[in-house]
């Protein structure tokens, strides 16, 4: 009896193990024209919850005892391919192998992208952040609300969940592009090359990415290895009307030879004497090239290198007083000389790139990516130094004579409104106002005639130059060199880490870029003034240890530092895939250094507090992460990912006047970072759908500010008036929202889609701040030292933004597509000055006696644009002959012309009470907010030859 029993369970056993034999779904995913593998396809088995991608070699493996058998579907699936479903069967113990699968570029989808990232050169070379639609344009994907926000709703500066662009990771080749100064990628440094830069990794979010530790806007690694790129080339012509006129890019990829060699090149030029905003010269060449040799399987060594010289004419905010006489088109910064239009703000990058990479397959499950960037050249801003001087000497006083009045055409004292700015105002002040409209409307241009002129006149009198083209320099050299391990552990277990180090060395001065006709520029501070202690005549001095110095063309002046800054750290991911559920864990370490060294003694600030070698500054920061995704069933899907990271500030935010000392920020501490999301996922053959809700906490931030105002109460130069340097520090905000995107494929051919996002951006304490300045000895402060920020909103974009949509995509390879877009909730950017204790106090330090709490809370009312709707529409059409494709893709956004408005600030140079209360009182405000204004109806053709 025993005997049977135990053959009995025997059978048992041996038939469970029969059973539960694996079964294998297994293949490799390469390009239809090229046969080059294509990394991070997605595939899935339809109804259930199997999902995996392709690695770097293409290949894919499915394996498990719980695979659906018989009949079932496989999904294969990436942005920029024709997607591909077709039927498998899958029996236990067996193994079912597709080797090759073949994907097709999707022609109309690649161009769209490609042509709609080209559009938004202005906002990817904007510089001061106000653009910061995450990881740019590049992070396009197949997700729908991604796809919203970066193909529809950055026109608006919208930030998804509200986060600046310093807050995502850019890579190229595995190399991080974010800058040291303030955390944000130079888009500029490799704009133009959209050919080149097709092959992109992007993780949403948190998300693991196997490259770095990412951040809380994503992570985005481009590919521009000369291996990776389809063989074959592309001619392309654009025209457009929103940055510049034209574009025309040529590029060529070899594949790889029989030797395992491989190149890649790529050359455009982007042009135009002005895009949608008036003056807005365009003037773009970019260049790259990249060769790779596979020495043998295991090893290969890419070479790339690009360098995208660009020089743009720059615009800025204006008040509604401009806006109302000029329109959404006026750039005060041009004017015509002989004819020409000539910006005197340009902006002229010129950065060349050059990347060593070396990718080492250790084994079968184990790969090691070493990689070494060097990156030189300069950034420049100009604009014009009114302040030009002669020094004279009268019985023995040395005095310095000349300067200028600010030849801006939209300066104040050329406005209507200056001439209205008194109660009661007489008829020669209305025929005053009535002609500075005239003037205003009709010509209100730069004159760069009347500089020339002054300049003339001074040099026939023996005085040196009035005006002078002064350009802010940045030049960087920075070296980088980073190793990336990726190994897969187990079948459900894959290790990531990295180890990285950058070092920089930042120079930063001013220089006369063109003395308008003078023979020379005396470098003294034409503002400065005697004090008790110290003569004017040292205090104007620039450099003690150059005196009263006359500059020429190509000299420094001003200021003169540089800037060393080290990053050193390391990051360590694991990833967990199984059949139910897929998670991971991930930590980062990093320590940075600042240091500043003063090459000028600067008059204001003599000896070792503007000379020499500053306080170094030591930040060390630390991060983890982790997440999971909860595969209900193959449809339906919960995705959680949560992170709490400290990050060291830019270089920008460490040093509160760098330009003129070495004083560091009091109190400058790492920001600390707590976020969480989660997400709904429901995907079927017909629709894909994600709904997510966000938080986001922010601490310890700094911000720092520059600006001249009146009322510093009491602490400036006539008592109240003073150039300042305004630092925030401890700041706290507040993210918080949801977003969603659904997307429904009714017919083969049509397309319907919705996304949206809700979110609230606030400031969540009441920050410390305090003032700096030449024109007084100590950092001030106001009351508490505090400014009253809390609950007021971040600018930056229109916090909810919604759209509706649809795409057509005929058979014969056309298609066109719509969305209908709307926009509510966005801010002004606030004044920290009229939220101190100096709103409510007079010159004299005590309270204004005329205080009225109902007027101060009005004037102190947050303003809210108005809500608007931007309809776009889009479509193309391709050709295919033999082995060769003809196409065009064209887009027309803001249909209707809708002005809107995409941001603004309020003005502190009026920061008190009473002097609000005499502006509110005014038709027109003398310093009123000043707004940036988004485009109206602009377009975008591009036509193109790939063979």
């Amino acid at each position: 009896m025993k005997k049977n029993t135990l053959t009995f369970l025997l059978c048992i056993f041996v038939m469970s193990l029969l059973h539960a034999q694996e079964a294998t779904v297994k293949g490799r995913v390469i390009e239809t024209n090229s046969g080059e593998p294509i990394p991070n396809v997605q595939l899935s088995i339809e109804e259930s919850i199997y999902s995996t991608t392709t690695d770097a070699n293409g290949v894919f493996t499915f394996t498990d005892s719980n695979l659906p058998l018989g009949e079932q579907i496989l999904l294969v699936e990436k942005s920029g391919y024709i997607t591909l479903r077709f039927p498998i069967t899958i029996q236990s113990g067996s193994t079912v192998n597709f080797d090759p699968v073949l994907m097709e570029v999707d022609f109309t989808d690649a161009q769209s992208q490609i042509g709609v990232i080209s559009l938004a050169d202005d906002e990817l070379d904007d510089d001061d952040g106000s653009s910061t639609n995450v990881s740019g344009l590049l992070q396009a994907s197949n997700d729908v609300f991604l796809n919203a926000a970066a193909f529809d709703f950055s026109a608006t500066f919208f930030r998804p969940r509200g986060l600046d662009n310093a807050n995502g990771k850019v890579l190229i080749n595995g190399i991080e592009m974010n800058k040291q100064f303030d955390g944000r990628p130079q888009w500029g440094n490799w704009g133009g090359l959209n050919d080149a830069q097709r092959n992109r990794d992007f993780s949403m979010g948190l998300t693991p990415n196997d490259y770095a530790f990412g951040d809380l806007a994503g992570t985005t690694n481009i590919v521009m290895r000369a291996s990776q790129y389809r063989q074959g080339g592309q001619v392309s012509h654009a025209f457009a009307n929103r940055t510049y006129q034209g574009r025309a890019m040529g590029s060529y990829n070899s594949g790889v030879s029989a030797k395992g060699w491989a190149y890649s090149v790529l050359i455009s030029r982007r042009y135009g004497n002005e895009g949608f905003i008036e003056g807005t010269l365009y003037d773009a060449n970019s260049f790259f090239a990249s060769v790779e040799k596979i020495i043998n399987p295991n090893h290969s060594l890419n070479f790339s290198a690009f360098y995208t010289p660009n020089r743009r004419g720059r615009s800025t905010a204006i008040t509604q007083e401009v806006f109302d006489i000029k329109g959404n088109q006026y750039n005060p910064f041009w004017g015509k000389q002989d004819g020409d239009i000539r910006n005197a703000r340009t902006r002229e990058i010129e950065e060349p790139v050059f990347m060593l990479n070396h990718h080492w397959t250790i084994s079968d499950k184990t790969r090691l990516n070493t990689n070494l960037g060097y990156q030189f050249g300069k950034i420049g801003n100009s604009r014009i130094d009114n302040n030009g001087t002669t020094l004279v000497t009268v019985n023995g006083q040395d005095t310095y004579i000349g300067g200028a009045r600010n030849p801006d055409p939209n300066y104040y004292q050329r406005m209507p409104s200056y001439f209205l700015r008194f109660e009661n105002p007489t008829a020669n002040d209305y025929q005053n106002a009535y002609l500075a409209e005239q003037e205003f409307r009709n010509n209100g241009q730069f004159n760069w005639e009347n500089l020339y002129l002054a300049n003339q006149i001074a040099t026939n009198g023996g005085k040196n130059a009035v005006y002078a083209l002064q350009e802010d320099r940045i030049d960087d050299t920075q070296i980088t060199a980073n190793t990336i391990l990726n190994t897969i552990l187990t079948s459900n277990i894959t290790l990531n880490a990295g180890l990285n180090f950058r070092s920089l060395k930042s120079e930063n001065f001013a220089s006369i870029k063109d003395l308008l006709g003078g023979t020379g520029f005396l470098d003294i501070d034409s503002f400065a003034e005697d004090t008790i202690d110290v003569d004017a005549g040292d205090i104007a001095q620039s450099d003690l240890r150059n005196r009263n110095r006359i500059v020429q063309e190509g000299d420094r002046y001003k200021y003169n530092y540089e800037i060393d800054a080290t990053v050193a750290g390391g990051f360590a991911q694991a990833q967990f895939k199984y059949r139910a559920i897929d998670f991971y864990i991930a930590a980062q370490g990093s320590q940075t250094s600042y240091q500043r060294n003063g090459l000028y003694e600067n008059g204001y600030f003599p000896g070792e507090r503007s000379f020499g070698k500053s306080e170094k500054l030591d930040f060390t920061d630390f991060a983890a992460k982790g997440g999971l995704t909860y595969k209900i069933t193959g449809r339906h899907l919960i995705d959680f990912n949560s992170a709490y990271m400290t990050k060291a500030p830019g270089i920008r935010n460490s040093f509160s006047n760098a330009r003129q000392n070495n004083d560091v920020v009091i109190g400058v501490d790492s920001e600390k970072i707590q976020s969480v999301d989660l997400s709904y996922i429901y995907r079927s053959p017909i629709i894909k759908a994600r709904i997510t809700g966000f938080y986001t906490g922010f601490e310890d931030a700094t911000e720092i500010g520059f600006f001249f105002t009146q009322s510093i109460q009491g602490q400036g130069e006539d008592n109240d008036a003073a150039f300042v340097q305004e630092i925030t520090t401890g700041i706290e905000k507040r993210h918080l929202g949801g977003e969603f995107g659904i997307e429904a494929q009714v017919t083969p051919t049509i397309k319907l889609k919705a996304a949206g996002s809700l979110g609230q951006y606030i400031y969540n304490n009441n920050p410390n701040i305090y003032y700096t300045s030449a024109d007084f000895d100590n950092p001030i402060t106001f009351g508490d030292g505090t400014t009253k920020l809390k609950n007021l909103h971040l600018s930056g974009g229109p916090e909810q933004a919604y759209q509706l949509g649809f795409e057509y995509r005929d058979p014969d390879f056309w298609w066109v597509g719509a969305t209908a877009n709307y926009f509510s909730n966005g801010y002004i950017n606030v004044s920290k000055l009229r939220r101190t204790d100096a709103f409510t106090t007079d010159t004299d330090g005590l309270p204004f006696n005329d205080f009225d709490e109902n007027t101060a809370r009005g004037l102190l009312q947050q303003e809210q644009f108005d809500d608007y709707v931007l309809v776009n529409i889009v479509g193309g059409k391709s050709w295919r002959i033999n082995n060769y494709f003809v196409g065009f893709f064209a887009t027309i956004n803001n249909v209707f012309n809708q002005e809107f408005k995409t941001g603004g600030f309020e003005d502190s140079r009026n920061a008190d009470y009473r002097k609000l209360v005499e502006e509110s009182n005014r038709d027109t405000p003398v310093f009123g907010s000043r707004y940036f204004f988004g485009n109206g109806t602009t377009y975008y053709i591009n036509a193109y030859f790939r063979f």
